[in-house]
């Protein structure tokens, strides 16, 4: 039971202490995602077994469309307007990590304080900046799977999403940012609930890597591309920093390294057309 006593670090390691029992609650809307996930990932679901599930949900099936078309997938510039072709496209992985981003988006709900709807929205924001960049950089820089880095972006903020679905059973909170959240909270309840959507040894690994904050150079993990893609993401995470932080606004633009005969910076404005693509798409 909340005691109203209790100081924010209190009330995070709670959360974190009933996240890592397995104690998570999630909104009725998130848990009928992690079904659907989890049939879409049934190695005996064929495609139009996936089609007719994406089509019951009229959300993930509008940004499956968007997704298919966007300029990282849609290389002839033939669109498409139906979710099967789109799924073809697209692929199961990426069809999984869609429906993913669904459930990330859900767990923050849609809560009656302006406040908590704003840090929600902006946390999805930085998120779908994050997985976008985090595609690009997956292909032109640390030359891993762009698909994986996709969905490691879309999750790595996934322990927050859930700590504002919690916020309303602990009023106040959430008043003056997160910064609490820094001491340990984010890996203990985010690793819970990569638990719960079974996400795979080496995504996760790489997203507690990047948890952990250490890039190194050159840059060629899954937690590089990840840190790379969250330093240069224009939206902030609210989950760190608060608006006039000097260190939050720090400008991305003086982040650079050479990669190969190119530069980071000339990378991401010959890719920036297909970043705003695939964030566009990416809005739950």
């Amino acid at each position: 039971m909340y005691d109203p006593r209790m100081d924010k670090l209190e009330i995070f390691r709670s959360i974190a202490a009933d996240a890592a029992k397995g104690e998570l609650a999630f909104p009725t809307s998130a848990r009928v995602t992690i079904k659907l996930r989890d049939a879409l990932a049934d190695p005996e679901c064929h495609i139009e077994a996936a089609a007719r599930l994406v089509q019951a949900e009229p959300l993930l099936a509008a940004r499956v469309v968007a997704i298919a078309n966007s300029l990282a997938y849609n290389r002839s510039g033939r669109e498409i307007s139906d979710v099967r072709a789109a799924i073809s496209r697209l692929g199961f992985y990426t069809l999984q990590s869609l429906a993913t981003a669904l459930f990330a988006r859900q767990l923050a709900g849609q809560p009656s304080d302006p406040a908590l709807q704003q840090l929600g929205n902006q946390l999805w924001q930085h998120t779908a900046h994050v997985a976008s960049l985090a595609h690009v950089i997956a292909r032109r820089v640390t030359h891993i799977d762009p698909e994986a880095a996709m969905f490691a972006g879309i999750l790595h903020e996934v322990g927050g999403f859930y700590l504002l679905s919690r916020a309303k059973e602990f009023p106040g909170l959430l008043d003056g940012g997160f910064i609490e959240w820094m001491e340990g909270g984010e890996a203990l309840v985010g690793r819970e609930v990569l638990k719960v959507l079974k996400v795979p040894e080496g995504i996760m690994a790489g997203i507690e890597g990047g948890w952990e904050g250490y890039l190194t150079i050159p840059p060629g993990s899954l937690a590089d591309t990840l840190l790379l893609a969250e330093d240069l993401a224009p939206v902030m995470s609210p989950l760190y920093a608060q608006p006039g932080d000097e260190a939050a606004d720090k400008c991305s633009a003086c982040i650079d390294m050479d990669i190969g005969e190119e530069t980071l910076t000339g990378i991401l404005e010959e890719s920036a057309e297909q970043v705003g693509s695939l964030v566009e798409a990416l809005k739950f």
